[in-house]
C-alpha cells in the first residue's frame, strides 16, 4: 500500500503546526499496540531516551520519550536519537513490504544521534511478531494506561 505523495504545500503547513497532538495521539497508538514490548522495563538502555520520528515529506516531528511503563510524547527537547524517512516508507516498514536494513542502505531511512539506540529500537521491532502491527479493538485498559502515560509525560530539559 502506497499514499500518494504528500504535497510540499501540505508538508510546509503540517510542519508549521504543533506537534505534540499529533505525537500524543502517536503515543497512545505505540502504547496500546506494543507497550508489552516498547518500554524501559523491557528495554533498561532505551529509558529515559527521546526518540524523535521525522516523517520528512509530511513535515512532522514527533517526539517521544521511553518511561518504564511504555512512550510518552514530549515537546520543547533535544533528541538522542531521530529517525528519518518519508510518509510512504514508515508506512512500508510498519506493514513489513520492506525492512528496515535496505531503506538505510538505499539512504530513503536515516538515523542520527545515538545509533545504539536505533539499532536496539529497530531490532525489538524486527523480532515481532507480524500480528503485533495488525489493526485491533484495543482493551479499554490498554488505553486507559497509554492515556495515564501521556498525562505523566516525558522530560524537562531544554532543547
Amino acid at each position: 500500500m502506497r499514499l500518494p505523495p504528500i504535497p510540499r504545500p501540505l508538508g510546509a503547513l503540517l510542519a508549521a503546526l504543533p506537534q505534540y497532538p499529533p505525537a500524543v495521539a502517536a503515543a497512545v497508538l505505540v502504547d496500546v499496540a506494543l507497550g508489552g514490548v516498547m518500554n524501559g522495563a523491557n528495554l533498561p538502555a532505551a529509558e529515559n531516551k527521546v526518540v524523535c520520528i521525522h516523517v520528512r515529506d509530511a513535515g512532522l516531528r514527533l517526539l517521544f520519550y521511553v518511561r518504564r511503563e511504555g512512550v510518552a510524547a514530549c515537546h520543547g527537547v533535544q533528541p538522542d536519537l531521530t529517525i528519518s524517512a518519508s510518509a510512504n516508507d514508515f508506512l512500508a516498514l510498519a506493514a513489513r513490504t520492506e525492512d528496515a536494513d535496505t531503506l538505510f542502505f538505499s539512504r530513503r531511512l536515516v538515523m542520527e544521534g545515538d545509533t545504539e539506540l536505533g539499532l536496539l529500537v529497530k531490532n525489538t521491532l524486527d523480532a515481532l511478531d507480524p500480528g503485533a502491527f495488525r489493526p485491533r479493538i484495543p482493551a479499554p485498559g490498554a488505553v486507559l494506561k497509554a492515556l495515564r502515560l501521556q498525562l505523566l509525560g516525558g522530560p524537562s530539559r531544554a532543547a
